[in-house]
């Protein structure tokens, strides 16, 4: 008896339809330095022109299981900013500016037209950082995933002068901590968002729906804004592990952080979580951004010029603390 690749489950004339319709999205991102085309073994780039010291620097992330969320509710619309912006906040963290992005798009059926979909909001938040998207895979595997399940990877290198990046070496004690507004919950903390909101109290979701799915920021622009005019001495992407676990990571030691909880206003899902959940605040600033998706160490003396150049480029951002002495943190 004959037996297919079809009959097992995958059709590789699916995928090729996909990279049709996805073609115009990705080729729409490419940069001067872009020297492959779409369908090449891998994407070659050339390094831009100007740099005396370049470095490369990588970072990869997926979406999480807000992509189980996204599901449940039918819209899947935010989840390729939510890819490629878990990717480029963690390189801009050290300064770099996004040069590439490659993605890994997996599911047991592939339907060409929901991969053409989910490529092309990539490539419409790559392309707002100028940031090329030269690769990627389609992968069709029956099996490891259910009928309707999506699972999405992301892989971001970007570039920076040698001696502009930035490490978190030149922060001192009493160095201010800038908090910029998140869009929403971003990517963390799901697990237990789809505990709370469709498992145990599904009546409460309805008000939260479209917070709840709200796309990650890229803060590349922002931060380019403060870099190109101050001295950053240190940037943390509030993802996984809250504050307690992002924070300390842009510290040098024996150095760590005084948070006021109270200098920024809290969303009204993020106080409802604390209400289903029974969380304390320790718990809560350690699972969600808790509305602050990224924090920039500036010293005291350029704190004032720091929220004026927010204020210009149209970014919300507060100051949530400093930097202090010891070991523990401080969270009021």
């Amino acid at each position: 008896m004959k037996v297919s690749y079809a009959q097992a489950g995958v059709d590789v004339r699916r995928g090729q339809e996909a990279v049709k319709k996805m073609k115009a999205a990705v080729e729409a991102t490419y940069t001067p330095e872009v020297l492959t085309e779409l369908g090449s073994f891998a994407g070659f780039f050339r390094v831009p022109d100007g740099y005396r010291e370049p470095v490369l620097v990588s970072g990869t992330d997926g979406v999480g299981t807000k992509i189980l969320l996204a599901k449940e509710l039918g819209d899947f619309s935010g989840l390729g900013q939510d890819l490629v912006a878990m990717c480029v906040n963690d390189i801009v963290c050290h300064g770099a500016k996004p040069l590439f992005f490659l993605d890994y798009l997996a599911s047991a059926r592939l339907e060409p037209d929901v991969v053409a979909s989910l490529v092309e909001s990539i490539a419409r938040a790559c392309k707002s950082v100028g940031c090329a998207l030269i690769g990627g895979e389609s992968a069709e595997m029956p099996g490891i995933y259910a009928p309707g399940d999506v699972d999405m990877a992301g892989f971001c290198v970007g570039i920076v002068e040698r001696d502009k990046s930035i490490d978190g070496r030149n922060i001192r004690p009493d160095d201010v901590l800038i908090g910029f507004a998140s869009s929403g919950v971003h990517s963390n903390g799901y697990s237990l968002i789809r505990k709370l909101f469709l498992e145990l109290y599904p009546d409460e979701i309805t008000p939260f729906a479209e917070e709840l799915l709200r796309p990650t920021h890229l803060y590349l622009e922002p931060l380019e804004a403060l870099w190109s005019q101050l001295e950053v001495k240190g940037i943390a992407h509030i993802t996984g592990g809250g504050f307690f676990e992002n924070i300390p990571r842009m510290l040098p030691k024996g150095l760590t952080f005084d948070v006021d909880s109270r200098s920024w206003p809290r969303t009204p899902l993020y106080k409802k979580i604390a209400q289903l959940s029974g969380l304390d605040e320790e718990e809560l600033f350690s699972t969600f951004n808790m509305g602050i998706g990224m924090i920039v160490a500036v010293s005291p003396q350029e704190e004032n010029r720091a929220h004026e150049l927010l204020r210009e480029a149209g970014w919300e951002a507060h100051t949530i603390g400093k930097v202090m002495k010891g070991e523990e943190p401080c969270l009021r």
